[in-house]
């Protein structure tokens, strides 16, 4: 059943006034056109760029949070250890702590959502998101991020007199708007679950905190294992759960494919702790500790968050759909979580 089809008329019937004072040029950019170019993105308020591969030889640069770079050679050094990666950019070297691999693709529209909405990943470093309202018509709300997965549930005519995929956020209980050819809907097999038929009790998730390592087993048989990043020790913010990764046995108790985290807040800067569409959570605790993909830094290996079990996207995928209970895509529905407390795939943290 559709929900929504892009039309024009549709449209204009959310203000044709607010629109004809916009002055935007229309672009539609190649339809599945794709630059394998290697870039990065900065992920922090800025990023130095070194003389030589060694955060002790001379800063010579800076880049700031969001520009895109250019990497020419990916370098392996001694230093840092646990993460001893760096890029060969202009001028010097970066290293990839706080840096984001990226890609460019466009991507063609959909005609048509279906009920249930449909879930997308960006395919661009970054895009923004617009909101319409009839006193303030378009404004620029958050920015979502490469590899982030966010929920469509139609398609209208946005600012640029493009298709706009209209996406939903489940913390906010809000619609709002982002350009179609950013964002690659997700056919159901690329997130089907793995491995359905192994019996719950043969599935177990270890982490160890000490050496910054995630491994799952069944039957007592190693079938992935990999370094994430685990909560920073040793603080708790007023009023907030600490943020060091609890320790203890647990069970996946929910799951969503997407997760705005954050404080909600719809006018925050690109500062601000805002993490809309955060890809592939599995919550193991009801207080808010989860295994998620994660796009705001490269430095796994090391405690970097503030108590969840940061992990790449295509690893946090890997786990969204080899955890207990098997969720097939159509069982999702908007809001996209499915709940089953105490008989999800055991944890053990350590």
């Amino acid at each position: 059943m559709e929900l929504s089809r892009f039309s024009r008329r549709d449209f204009l019937k959310l203000g044709a006034a607010t629109l004809g004072s916009l002055a935007f040029t229309p672009f539609m950019p190649n339809l599945g056109e794709f630059n394998d170019s290697e870039m990065v993105r900065v992920a922090a308020k800025s990023v130095s760029v070194y003389s030589q591969p060694d955060d002790t030889s001379l800063i010579v640069s800076q880049h700031y949070r969001d520009e895109i770079v250019n990497i020419y050679e990916e370098v392996v050094t001694k230093t840092p250890s646990y993460n001893p990666i760096w890029y060969r950019v202009w001028g010097g070297y970066m290293h990839r702590a706080r840096l984001q691999k990226v890609r460019i693709a466009y991507n063609s529209p959909l005609n048509a959502i279906s009920e249930n909405g449909r879930l997308a990943e960006v395919t661009v470093p970054f895009t923004g998101t617009m909101r319409y309202t009839s006193y303030e018509g378009w404004q620029a709300l958050y920015r979502l991020y490469y590899k982030t997965t966010h929920w469509i549930v139609g398609i209208d005519e946005g600012p640029d007199r493009q298709p706009w995929y209209r996406l939903w956020d489940e913390l906010m209980k809000i619609n709002y708007h982002v350009q179609a050819t950013h964002l690659r809907v997700l056919p159901d097999e690329e997130w089907s679950p793995i491995s359905p038929e192994i019996p719950f009790a043969k599935k177990l998730i270890e982490v160890d905190l000490a050496r910054q390592n995630l491994t799952a087993y069944e039957n007592d048989q190693v079938v992935f294992q990999t370094k994430i990043s685990s909560g920073i020790p040793g603080r708790q913010p007023k009023n907030e759960l600490p943020t060091e990764t609890p320790r203890g046995k647990f069970n996946i108790q929910s799951k969503y494919p997407s997760k705005h985290m954050g404080d909600g807040n719809l006018a925050a800067d690109i500062d601000a702790y805002e993490l809309v569409g955060v890809p592939w959570t599995c919550f193991f605790t009801g207080t808010g500790y989860a295994f998620h993909g994660t796009f705001w830094h490269d430095n796994f290996g090391v405690p970097m968050s503030r108590g969840c079990v940061n992990m790449r996207p295509a690893e946090a995928r890997w786990l969204f759909r080899w955890t207990r209970p098997a969720v097939t895509a159509s069982e999702f529905e908007i809001p996209g979580k499915v709940d089953f407390r105490d008989y999800g795939t055991k944890v053990e943290i350590f």
